[in-house]
């Protein structure tokens, strides 16, 4: 059995395990889950991921795993998207948690309802989703001009994680016209080797 990711395919979080798999020339099957229509919230996919969300990685074990970060983390063991200095890892994983809690709420859920659902953002606070998402961008913009990538010299999950919906973040409406370090980032990232973007499929 080789790898399967239930995934939909416009989803950055589900495009991160597709883009790594890819690159660590894992064989994978893909099974579309439209979320849009219920069909992560069916018994039988529930019975896989209580959490009803993709994407969902099954291994070639059986096992499955959720949660978009944690798969990147399980592929990457003991591969060169992962470093190999104990710190260096460490800031890899600081930047990835920083993609969850302050990137991933606000720039792609700004995209999730502007461009999936045609909508305005049901914001608790007017500019909310604005605000911070600038702020995010500020502080990648801010690393990005110590170091070429998140993890210091060289490309690494971290990449991946913060490359999902940064690279469609206009589509949520946030221009990246001020932040000429992201900018060069996003294309050293879709440079590096048996890259793949969103549209692709296996």
């Amino acid at each position: 059995m080789t790898y399967r990711l239930y995934h939909m395919q416009s989803s950055g979080n589900c495009w991160k395990p597709r883009v790594a798999l890819h690159q660590l020339g894992h064989a994978f099957e893909l099974i579309d889950i439209d979320i849009m229509t219920g069909q992560s919230r069916t018994d039988d996919y529930m019975a896989m991921n209580p959490n009803g969300r993709v994407p969902l990685l099954q291994l070639p074990d059986g096992r499955y795993l959720a949660e978009s970060n944690a798969m990147l983390a399980y592929l990457a063991e003991g591969t060169d998207l992962m470093p190999s200095d104990r710190y260096d890892r460490g800031v890899m994983f600081q930047w990835m948690f920083f993609e969850q809690y302050s990137h991933e709420p606000y720039i792609a859920v700004a995209r999730y309802w502007r461009h999936l659902e045609g909508k305005e953002p049901p914001e608790a606070v007017p500019g909310q989703i604005e605000e911070r998402g600038y702020a995010a961008l500020g502080v990648m913009e801010q690393r990005l001009g110590e170091a070429p990538y998140f993890a210091g010299d060289t490309y690494s999950i971290a990449d991946i994680a913060l490359y999902a919906y940064t690279h469609v973040a206009h589509e949520g409406g946030f221009s990246l016209e001020a932040y000429p370090n992201i900018r060069a980032w996003l294309e050293r990232v879709a440079a590096t080797l048996r890259f793949v973007g969103m549209d692709w499929r296996p």
